[in-house]
């Protein structure tokens, strides 16, 4: 007969060989510190939707973003883009917006709390 310890022992050999410990993705998320550090002079406001996104009132796509921001840039200056969500978007949605401006040099995103 098997004592319940050697039962439980194989059972967590048998999930800790079987799982995966592979990241998919990785999006790294910085919390707002103490204040002292000057913000950029004109940020922009991204309006996020589960179907739509638009930057400053004008309508975009997540594709046509770098671009868009790109016009919104003076120079090499840092850009502070606050991103509103409405309350019909999905973590998968804010995940997609913000892998698609990870690439994005001198870039200072903030997700603002939604209601």
């Amino acid at each position: 007969m098997t004592s319940l310890i050697d039962v439980i022992f194989l059972l967590l050999l048998f999930f800790m060989l079987s799982s995966t410990f592979t990241r998919f993705a990785e999006v790294e998320l910085a919390s707002a510190g103490a204040g002292g550090a000057t913000a950029p002079d004109r940020p922009v406001f991204l309006s996020l939707g589960a179907d739509s996104l638009r930057l400053n009132g004008a309508p975009t796509s997540l594709r046509a973003l770098p671009e868009a921001l790109a016009g919104h840039r003076d120079g090499d200056a840092a850009l502070a883009v606050l991103i509103a969500t409405q309350a019909d978007v999905t973590a998968q949605r804010l995940t997609d917006i913000l892998v698609a401006l990870r690439p994005l040099k001198n870039l200072s995103v903030t997700v603002l709390e939604g209601s």
